[in-house]
């Protein structure tokens, strides 16, 4: 096969980006300030600064500054595992006979398995910088966790992971590398805390949620002392730090003369979504491109496609401050699916506003058909991806059929946010054709609305 462009597009140490992109800076319309819910005010520093490192505050509330540094001791965590390569899709565009031309950005080439050791190595950086000595999260699928755990033993802390029980119980030896590293795992909820001794029992039995696992995080941080949470996903912080995906994207694709037509990635939180498009997006909202944005999600917690534009809380003990953001409410209770690192209730506000501006767009799709385009880009490209990733590669592969069905050449790219090697529980069920597709009735979203503050 003759390759006009190399199979895989590295870019040298000395490329990799030295400072954040911050796409508020360009937005015509800043998202709404976080409420504090002690007092319904917007939230200040002083509020969010018993739950949140300092450093990760003021990033947070930065709505001016387009680039900013990355530390010498965070790039220099970012050299074991970044530039990560950007790799053309020849072998999917084979067996699509599509006129389209496939990117993807692979993010799972490091131990962590994931793109979130991006955020994981700058929060853990600032948490030590800081002086503090422990810090507590949540992880979903656990590939936060790992990375998490991973920064935390390179920079010497304390780590306490609360783990979605449901991912905890299909994915044991996911748990067994955060521990690896050092962490303390707890299955959420959990006997642990007051708000996980609430939750199981308002809802016995349940498999529990990013909610969950947030709330009693965020309980352990505050009553901890020289401790604080941290968050994967979500806040504006954790995408300003997954900007490294995107700006090592358009550097690679400013070497060759490419500019994508259009760019996917799954939406759960945001983070990786908002990484991936934030300088693309900063040029379309300065009018220099009309890229076309999708982010995609499970129809099984489809928080854009059928949520409210609505301050909610971020928790489903409704501790954490209030954001404007798509939510399904904060009591919506997500079904069991094998994308955990998708099963979050809200959306990122900076997303959720961009989003609700008309600059991106969202599709949802069923878990049956993600791992249908799972196996089929693993058969042709080599890597088994994530169940996360594999959303943002079924709308790839259905984007590249319309351009043959249309007769259209198009530039796609997507984010292949990370590898599924601990998810063959999934894969497993796929294979033996007995995995189900779940869709929230009109009736389940109801019942999570309602959870929804009435500000």
């Amino acid at each position: 096969m003759a390759h006009e462009i190399p199979y895989k597009i590295y870019l040298t140490e000395q490329e990799m980006p030295k400072t954040w992109y911050n796409v508020k800076a360009h937005m015509k319309t800043q998202h709404p300030p976080f409420l504090n819910p002690a007092t319904g005010k917007p939230c200040t520093k002083a509020d969010l600064q018993p739950v949140f490192c300092d450093e990760c505050i003021d990033q947070e509330l930065n709505e001016t500054d387009e680039y900013i540094e990355i530390p010498e001791g965070i790039r220099d965590f970012y050299r074991m595992f970044r530039p990560s390569p950007l790799v053309r899709a020849y072998y999917l565009e084979r067996l699509l006979d599509t006129p389209a031309e496939i990117y993807y950005k692979f993010e799972g080439n490091n131990t962590s398995g994931s793109h979130k050791l991006n955020s994981a190595a700058a929060q853990a950086y600032y948490a030590k910088k800081q002086g503090l000595k422990s810090i507590t999260t949540e992880t979903g699928a656990g590939q936060w966790g790992t990375a998490l755990a991973m920064a935390s033993a390179f920079y010497g802390l304390n780590l306490d992971v609360y783990m979605v029980k449901v991912s905890a119980e299909q994915k044991p030896y996911r748990r067994e590398v955060i521990r690896t590293y050092g962490a303390n795992v707890i299955p959420s909820p959990s006997d642990t805390t007051e708000a996980g001794r609430k939750i199981l029992k308002e809802f016995p039995g349940t498999g529990g949620s990013l909610g969950c696992a947030i709330s009693e995080a965020v309980e352990k941080a505050v009553s901890t002392p020289s401790c604080r949470y941290v968050l994967g996903s979500v806040l504006d912080h954790v995408l300003l730090h997954q900007s490294v995906i995107g700006l090592e994207c358009k550097t690679a694709f400013e070497k060759y003369g490419i500019q994508p037509d259009t760019v996917i990635g799954c939406v759960g939180g945001g983070s990786n979504f908002g990484g991936l498009i934030a300088p693309f997006m900063g040029d379309k909202l300065d009018g220099k491109n009309d890229i076309d944005f999708i982010g995609v999600e499970p129809a099984s917690c489809p928080s854009l496609t059928r949520g409210k534009f609505a301050y909610d809380f971020c928790d489903s003990a409704k501790i954490t401050p209030l954001a404007k953001m798509y939510t399904l409410g904060c009591g919506f209770m997500p079904s069991p699916n094998h994308a955990g690192g998708l099963r979050y209730h809200g959306m990122s506000p900076v997303v959720s506003q961009l989003y609700h501006d008309g600059y991106l767009r969202a599709v949802s799709v069923e878990q049956s058909k993600v791992f249908e385009a799972a196996v089929m880009f693993a058969k042709c490209e080599g890597i088994l991806p994530a169940p996360e990733s594999s959303h943002a590669i079924r709308v790839a592969i259905d984007e590249a059929l319309r351009c043959k069905a249309e007769g259209k050449k198009k530039t796609i790219l997507f984010g292949l946010t990370g590898t599924g090697y601990f998810d063959l529980a999934a894969y497993k069920q796929y294979n033996d054709g007995t995995m189900t597709d779940y869709v929230p009735t009109e009736e389940d979203l109801a019942k999570g609305f309602a959870s929804i503050p009435k500000l």
